[in-house]
């Protein structure tokens, strides 16, 4: 699943997006594009649970294209 997250815009915010991921699926497999504000994840949690720990952190999803 990828996500465009438009506020993630440095390392600190990267790892607080993977944090709160990994709080849902610690397995969770999480790929960072900073310059294109794009996370992919691997994992077995729903996605709708996944953008509700994002939303929850303050790192508001959207679907990417």
């Amino acid at each position: 699943m990828q996500f465009q997250i438009d506020n993630m815009a440095c390392g600190g915010c990267a790892r607080s997006v993977t944090k709160a991921i990994h709080s849902v699926d610690p397995q969770a497999k999480v790929d960072i594009d900073l310059n294109l504000k794009r996370v992919t994840v691997e994992s077995g949690a729903d996605q709708s649970a996944v953008a509700a720990v994002l939303q929850d952190a303050g790192f508001p999803p959207r679907r990417a294209a």
